[in-house]
């Protein structure tokens, strides 16, 4: 089992409700990682390039990623992620309300790390972001980042 250790968590996500209900997730489990929201594709892609105000962004160890957004949707920033070299090994979770076969399909061709669907039920879905937030920090061993 892989030894804690606060991480950095990148999450793209439009949705304010959403970006809310995963930060109130993330504190309840009293862990001290970093979540860093970016509101859209654009925004996340400069965030890992650390450019226009992003200069001094942490690396993430581990990003969440919706696939439906505006001006750059999941899709579009899962792909630059894995075919850039400098960001490729960073694990990223899909969290989209997407079911579609299509949608899973493709999200792990483009080497997504997982694919999870949002609930509609707010309790299940605080419930869903401590899992994963378990299962990244204390089964799975993460590289470290630079």
């Amino acid at each position: 089992m892989a030894a804690y250790r606060a991480i950095e968590i990148l999450l793209v996500e439009d949705n304010p409700g959403d970006v809310r209900l995963t930060q109130e997730a993330l504190a309840e489990n009293k862990i001290c990682n970093k979540l860093h929201v970016a509101k859209d594709g654009v925004e996340a892609m400069k965030f890992l390039r650390r450019m226009n105000g992003f200069r001094d962004a942490p690396r993430p160890d581990l990003i969440l990623l919706d696939l439906n957004m505006p001006k750059k949707d999941g899709r579009e920033v899962l792909a630059e992620i894995k075919t850039d070299e400098t960001l490729r090994a960073i694990p990223v979770v899909i969290l989209t309300t997407s079911d579609a076969d299509d949608d899973v399909a493709k999200a792990y061709q483009m080497y997504a790390n997982c694919y999870v669907r949002k609930p509609i039920d707010l309790g299940r879905f605080i419930e869903v972001i401590k899992i994963i937030e378990n299962f990244w920090l204390t089964i799975v061993e993460l590289p470290h980042q630079k």
